[in-house]
C-alpha cells in the first residue's frame, strides 16, 4: 500500500500555494501541520482529485487520482463538512452509500456499523440539525468511511469540538489508521501529537519538516529555554521572544521561551516539545531563521 506524491505544484497567479511536494506514504497516521493559508488544503484536495494541480501527479498502487479505481479506494472529509439538516443520520449515511455505488441493504448495514463503530449508533434516527459539533464530525468520518477506503483524508477534523470530543476524535482516527493511510490536517498541534507516526510540518506551500515526533523535534534542541524572573524583565522578554508558557508565581514570573539564544542570565535549556517547534517555526523567530 503506497500512495506517491511526486512533485506536486499549485499556483494561483502570482502566488504558489504547493510548491514541488515529494512524497510517500504507507500505512499509519500522518499528521500534516501548519498555519493557516500554510497550503494544507489545497495540497489535500489535490490528493483527492477535487483540486487539478498545475503540475505533478498522486498516485496510488499506481492508479492515478483522475482515474475511477482511485476513488474506490478514497475517502474524505473537508473542512466544511456539508449535511443535510433534516434527514436522520442513517438517512443521510444511507444517501450517500447510493452515491458511492452501494446497494441499499448493504448501504443500511454499512450505515449501521459505521454509526457504531463512531459511537452515535443511539442517534441513528435524529435529524443531523440537532447534533452537536462533535456528532457531526463522527457522521462526517462515517460517511468517509462508507467505501472502506484505504486512504482516509481529514481536513481540520477537530476544529470546534470540546476537549472530550477531541479525545475522542483523536482515539477513533488511531484506530482507523491501524489497517490504512490516514492524512489529517490541522493547526492544533495537541490533535496529532499523540497519535501520529508521521508529522508532517508545512509552510509556505512546502513540507518543511517529515518525520516522527522524536525526529523533528530535534531541530530545535538547546532553543527552548524556562527561566523566573521579576515582572518588568518578564515584560521586556514577552515583547521580545514567543513564549510558549507564562504564569505567575508569587512575585516572580515564569516563562518558557523558544528562541536562537539564551533570553537570560538564568535561564535554563530544557527538552523541546511538538509546540515549542510549531511556534518557533511560525514566529518571527523563525522567519528571521
Amino acid at each position: 500500500m503506497e500512495l506517491t506524491i511526486d512533485r506536486l505544484t499549485k499556483q494561483y497567479q502570482n502566488k504558489i500555494a504547493v510548491d514541488r511536494i515529494s512524497l510517500t506514504l504507507t500505512k499509519g497516521v500522518y499528521g500534516l501541520l501548519g498555519a493557516n493559508g500554510a497550503g494544507k488544503t489545497t495540497l489535500m484536495r489535490m490528493m483527492c482529485g477535487i483540486l487539478r494541480p498545475t503540475s505533478g501527479e498522486v498516485k496510488f498502487n499506481g492508479i492515478d487520482v483522475n482515474h475511477e479505481d482511485y476513488r474506490d479506494v478514497l475517502g474524505y472529509l473537508p473542512q466544511d463538512f456539508g449535511y443535510y439538516p433534516e434527514f436522520t443520520a442513517m438517512e443521510f449515511l444511507c444517501y450517500m452509500g447510493s452515491l458511492k455505488g452501494l446497494t441499499k441493504p448493504r448501504a443500511k448495514e454499512k450505515s449501521a456499523e459505521l454509526l457504531d463503530i463512531v459511537s452515535i449508533s443511539n442517534m441513528s434516527n435524529r435529524k443531523i440539525k440537532t447534533f452537536s459539533g462533535g456528532m457531526k464530525q463522527r457522521l462526517g468520518i462515517a460517511q468517509a468511511m462508507l467505501n472502506n477506503p484505504k486512504i482516509l483524508i481529514l481536513d481540520e477534523p477537530t476544529a470546534g469540538l470540546d476537549p472530550k470530543e477531541r479525545v475522542r476524535f483523536r482515539n477513533l482516527i488511531s484506530q482507523l489508521g491501524a489497517d490504512r493511510i490516514v492524512l489529517l490536517s490541522t493547526h492544533i498541534v495537541s490533535d496529532i501529537e499523540d497519535i501520529a507516526g508521521t508529522i508532517l510540518m508545512m509552510k509556505d506551500g512546502q513540507i518543511i519538516h517529515k518525520g516522527s515526533l522524536e525526529e523533528i523535534i530535534k531541530a530545535i534542541d538547546g532553543r527552548v529555554f524556562e527561566c523566573i524572573v521579576d515582572s518588568r524583565i518578564a515584560e521586556e522578554l514577552t515583547n521580545i521572544y514567543p513564549i510558549i508558557n507564562l504564569r505567575q508565581e508569587n512575585d516572580k514570573v515564569f516563562l518558557r521561551i523558544v528562541c536562537n539564544n539564551k533570553p537570560s542570565q538564568d535561564a535554563i535549556c530544557v527538552k523541546a516539545t511538538l509546540e515549542d517547534l510549531y511556534l518557533y517555526y511560525f514566529s518571527e523567530v523563525g522567519e528571521n531563521e
